[in-house]
């Protein structure tokens, strides 16, 4: 097929974008067009945005800057949670030519031919977030060993400080038949690990089809669709990317713990460990329930990874509230955590909440909790320490040493070729040395055992 044009991406934020990104470029290149690095200028640009934080904002504008410095000619689109959120504001932006919202952005092609390069105010094709009511299947391509595949979308949940029911709209899912074909299309090509993603993937079973204003009774529920992609061959390692704990059930974890290929590896949104704090950011559960969670989870796989997303500097969290989520994380059997600190969303009701905490402080929870995930992320590693476990392995920047994690999450580094690259290895985690720590995270050296397996 001879090429229209040339198209790149650049993706902010979360797995779900990634995957929605790359369905987004199997759109252009079915249309003719080539896709090349982000950093040798395209003829058209199309940036994926997030909104979780602030900071998301700005490296929004900086990316554009970034862009146009490559290829002052480039058409500049802007999708995702930041295009629904803030279009007109997108819109400003120098080099902006084209603002897609929730509903519009797998219809970019559509917009494509009527927009010019860097010419006057953008153009915004953003309707109401009620819009994006259907599911489209997305699963990303970055590399050869893992795939994100995307099984539901939005949320309903509408915790207060959360902008997500605004950019993405009301939860929705696939069907359990088109997921297990998207992963049959996976296996196609090689890829040995897939990521199930999506805003609450816990909430899976909403159908998109609305009949006199209501959604049906969901088709299916999340751990039917894990057992029946437990089925789909030529995947080695299925993992959770996150799901919330009043939908991680205790079928859920059993399932798990029985399953050849779900990873034992639980990612799990607590927010706050205190109960006070829980009720005014509407979560669905209160920490005692989460705390149960942990120890099912510890009775059927000791040797699971467990990790946490906590918020500091809530409005309202005074030092007591935050010293008794310090104390509550630090006695839970868990692996690491996640820490965001809290910063205020337009349109959500934290905004408006008396009891703001000032940033100085929020940073140095944010800090503290930082310190205590290191400490526990090291003693699990130092746990596992002697055993053999799988690794798919991945390439590195360095000849010679090929990285990749266990199926518990530990990061390994093991000498090899780049002919192992892809390949689900038995490695024994190194009983006596160091662990090695960098900006690229904490990983333990491994090496081969004296039997074998690759997979």
């Amino acid at each position: 097929m001879s090429t229209i044009g040339t198209v790149s991406f650049y993706t902010l934020g979360c797995k779900l974008n990634y995957s929605e990104t790359s369905a987004i470029g199997r759109q252009f290149e079915g249309a003719g067009y080539r896709e090349v690095p982000f950093s040798e200028g395209a003829d058209v640009v199309v940036i994926n945005t997030c909104s979780v934080t602030e900071f998301a904002d700005r490296k929004c504008r900086n990316v554009v800057r970034k862009a146009l410095g490559v290829n002052e000619e480039a058409k500049i689109v802007v999708v995702g949670c930041y295009a629904q959120l803030k279009p007109t504001e997108i819109a400003e932006i120098d080099g902006v030519d084209l603002v897609l919202g929730a509903a519009e952005k797998f219809r970019i092609l559509d917009y494509i031919d009527g927009i010019g390069g860097g010419t006057g105010k953008g153009l915004v094709q953003a309707g109401e977030v009620k819009e994006a009511d259907t599911f489209i299947s997305s699963f990303s391509f970055g590399d050869r060993t893992r795939s994100f595949l995307k099984v539901q979308d939005g949320c309903s949940y509408n915790c207060s400080f959360c902008t997500i029911p605004l950019a993405r709209g009301a939860s929705r899912s696939s069907t359990v038949a088109q997921i297990v074909q998207d992963a049959e299309a996976i296996a196609a090509r090689g890829v040995k690990e897939i990521v199930l993603t999506g805003v609450n993937i816990g909430d899976f079973g909403n159908g998109t089809q609305v009949i006199e204003g209501k959604r049906p009774r969901k088709e299916a529920l999340f751990v039917d669709l894990a057992r029946a992609l437990d089925r789909v061959a030529g995947i080695n390692r299925f993992r959770i990317s996150s799901i919330e704990p009043n939908l991680c059930t205790d079928e859920v974890i059993d399932f798990v713990a029985h399953s050849e290929r779900f990873a034992p590896h639980f990612h799990m949104p607590l927010q706050s460990g205190n109960n006070k704090q829980l009720a005014r950011m509407r979560r669905r559960y209160r920490r005692e329930l989460y705390a149960e969670r942990v120890a099912h989870i510890r009775q059927v796989m000791p040797h699971a990874c467990i990790g946490v997303d906590l918020i500091v500097g809530f409005p309202g969290e005074s030092e007591d509230d935050f010293l008794e989520t310090y104390r509550f994380v630090q006695e839970l059997d868990v692996t690491y955590f996640h820490v965001f600190t809290y910063s205020e969303r337009a349109n959500t009701p934290a905004a408006e909440m008396d009891g703001a905490v000032p940033l100085p402080e929020r940073r140095r929870r944010n800090k503290m909790l930082h310190i205590l995930s290191e400490k526990k992320r090291r003693a699990f590693y130092e746990r596992h320490r002697g055993e053999v476990r799988p690794v798919l392995l991945e390439k590195g920047k360095e000849d010679g040493v090929l990285y990749g994690f266990t199926d518990n999450y530990i990061k390994v580094e093991f000498p090899a070729e780049e002919s192992w690259v892809n390949h689900m290895v038995d490695l024994e985690l190194d009983a006596e040395g160091s662990l090695l720590s960098s900006k690229n995270g904490l990983r333990i050296s491994a090496r081969l055992p004296v039997a074998t397996h690759a997979h």
